[in-house]
């Protein structure tokens, strides 16, 4: 049965304390404690808290937890640290080799990544994008320092083509803060949307796959910046757009999966990531499945239901 997955990145669970917690400031399908106590999920939805850590000592970073969560390996164990940022040589190789995305496509299944990016940025760091060449050029001392992320690459590297603001105005494609405020920030021409919409538009790209993904990044940039208003902000976004996949995505038949990597959002009082489990939302057949433990076990479950 079709997986819809919601990427949410740097979002623990952490205390019932809104002095430091945005969480606890907003009753969102997030807010999730650890005194045990949370939101109640509508649709029949599931919590389980995952294991970031993975047995590795440290804090969880984005490119060893992105990798474990998309390859069903113990990324941080493989290279015996956590690793922030993008995915080094070593991960890459394992990202090209076994990644959710190359698995379901040696099975003969469908699936789409709904993140749109400019098309300079893309060709500059040398993954393929629908349309024609951008004919603009990033400068060199820029593009040295840019990364491929870990779902994009894995994506491409499964023979994906990757979508850019072309798609995203044509509504086949979101902005990775789902309402394009930030690319119009920056002068970008893209349609503003809002949550709701996004939420239409990413239903209508699930319904069409076997598996489709979603990354959403601005819960870490706000955890990182330590700003309650970006993080509010953030989370009423996500909220009202998860709230829209759930009721729009028919759960019957097709299940909605929330996961993150690591915390940080959840403990505002550091800039820091945290320690924290992190929540594991189901909703939809993926939820009659036994529940993983670790975010290393969870793309095993994915895979099983979207090739059911």
């Amino acid at each position: 049965m079709p997986v819809a997955l919601v990427f949410v990145d740097g979002v623990g669970i952490g205390a019932r304390d809104p002095s430091r917690n945005p969480l606890a400031r907003r009753p969102t399908l997030l807010s999730h404690f650890d005194d045990a106590t949370g939101e109640p999920l509508p649709a029949g939805g599931t919590m389980t808290p995952l294991d970031v850590r993975m047995g590795v000592a440290g804090r969880p970073q984005s490119a060893t937890g992105h990798t474990a969560l998309l390859t069903g390996e113990n990324a941080p164990a493989l290279l015996g640290k956590h690793l922030l940022g993008y995915p080094n040589l070593k991960l890459r190789e394992l990202l090209e080799r076994q990644s959710i995305f190359r698995r379901l496509g040696q099975l003969d299944r469908t699936f789409a990544f709904a993140n749109g990016y400019p098309a300079t940025y893309l060709e500059a760091i040398g993954l393929p994008h629908h349309g024609p060449p951008s004919g603009l050029e990033i400068p060199a001392q820029i593009r040295r320092r840019l990364r491929a992320a870990a779902a994009p690459f894995a994506f491409a590297a499964a023979g994906g083509i990757l979508s850019t603001f072309a798609e995203v105005a044509a509504g086949t494609a979101l902005t990775h803060d789902l309402t394009g405020a930030a690319a119009r920030d920056r002068g970008m021409d893209v349609p503003p949307r809002t949550p709701a919409q996004a939420a239409e538009i990413f239903a209508s790209l699930a319904a069409a796959a076997d598996f489709a993904m979603l990354d959403y990044f601005q819960t870490d940039d706000a955890g990182h910046a330590r700003d309650f208003i970006a993080a509010d902000r953030a989370l009423a976004d996500l909220d009202t757009f998860l709230r829209s996949l759930v009721e729009r995505l028919p759960l019957e038949r097709h299940s909605l999966v929330v996961v993150s990597d690591h915390g940080n959002l959840e403990d505002l009082s550091s800039r820091n990531h945290t320690l924290a489990d992190v929540a594991l939302l189901r909703f939809g057949p993926a939820t009659l499945r036994p529940a993983p433990a670790r975010l290393d076990q969870l793309m095993p479950l994915l895979l099983a239901e979207a090739q059911t």
